[in-house]
């Protein structure tokens, strides 16, 4: 017994593990976190990002549950119906062609959800690449691209917007198309002033002195701590693409009927101006209510991510 105590006594005492010091990529991944995580809170308290979020909230049901939603369908005619005031039949009345204005909406709103991710998208997967490789790399390759990007915004938007859609044809793919290569320059730019003020930081710096590749440096360190802008650019700009691609549908350029696109609606009502002014008012106020919805809630994005504004 005596000896079993003394070889228990003789075994070394277990050695602590070491506490080995956090690398500077997972710092800044919590660092990262608790950012994202002060800025919902923000967000939260936020009376204007709230309602913009309500909005686009009321936006995105109503495109889910269209045919629920809807009293009638968006493309059914009845001459013996046209111009018919609200009622409890035809809750915000019909058009020229008896077709019913709230159903109509009510189904617009999916072609303006479309329009506003494709259009956003084609921007922005182009503009965020084009940023990236012009702030990374710089020298004659920042030049080459920005100097592109300045010839893009030489011309009105909407006026280039307009020579692509007539150049490729009218319709609304056509148009997603034209208006994403008109939100190019505002991704590149801001994703540019971004990448050069991140590349120059010390954990940048160390990525390359272990021998990290460009490109892994570049989507793994660099682009990750530019996605607030990226984010808050492309929430402001789904607003103008449904803008935008309204104003594209007025002129003709854009849906083509029967589609019930809200910017084609109102060109259709423009004629019954004054004897049906509920054809054109209701599209408007679609409109309107989407766009200030998708500003608020940017904005809101734009003040709860910005790090000037921490406390």
């Amino acid at each position: 017994m005596r000896r079993g105590c003394e070889l228990l006594s003789l075994q070394p005492n277990p050695i602590p593990e070491p506490d080995y010091p956090e690398n500077e990529d997972t710092k800044h991944a919590k660092a990262r976190r608790k950012i994202w995580t002060e800025s919902i809170l923000r967000i939260m308290k936020s009376k204007t990002s709230l309602i913009g979020f309500c909005i686009i909230l009321i936006l995105i049901i109503t495109a889910l549950f269209a045919p629920f939603i809807a009293t009638h369908s968006p493309t059914e005619q009845s001459i013996i119906n046209q111009y018919q005031e609200p009622s409890s039949e035809h809750l915000l009345g019909t058009d020229a062609l008896g077709r019913d204005i709230f159903s109509r909406i009510v189904y617009g709103t999916r072609i303006s959800i479309q329009i506003g991710v494709i259009a956003v998208g084609i921007s922005m997967i182009i503009g965020v690449l084009l940023g990236a490789v012009a702030g990374y790399f710089g020298k004659w390759i920042d030049q080459v691209i920005m100097r592109f990007i300045d010839i893009l915004l030489a011309f009105p938007s909407i006026l280039l917007a307009i020579a692509l859609v007539a150049v490729l044809g009218p319709s609304l793919k056509n148009a997603m198309i034209a208006i994403g290569i008109i939100g190019i320059p505002q991704f590149a730019r801001i994703v540019r002033s971004a990448v050069l003020s991140v590349k120059e930081t010390e954990y940048i710096e160390a990525a390359r002195a272990i021998g990290a590749k460009h490109g892994r440096t570049l989507i793994q360190h660099v682009l990750p701590n530019c996605t607030a802008p990226i984010i808050v650019q492309a929430t402001l700009s789904i607003g103008t693409a449904i803008l935008d691609a309204a104003g594209l549908s007025f002129l003709g350029l854009g849906a083509q009927p029967p589609k019930p696109e809200w910017g084609a609606m109102l060109s259709d009502g423009r004629a019954a101006l004054q004897n049906a002014p509920w054809v054109i008012t209701f599209p408007g106020l679609a409109i309107f209510f989407v766009v200030i919805g998708f500003n608020l809630f940017g904005d809101g994005l734009r003040d709860a991510l910005d790090p000037k504004l921490k406390e």
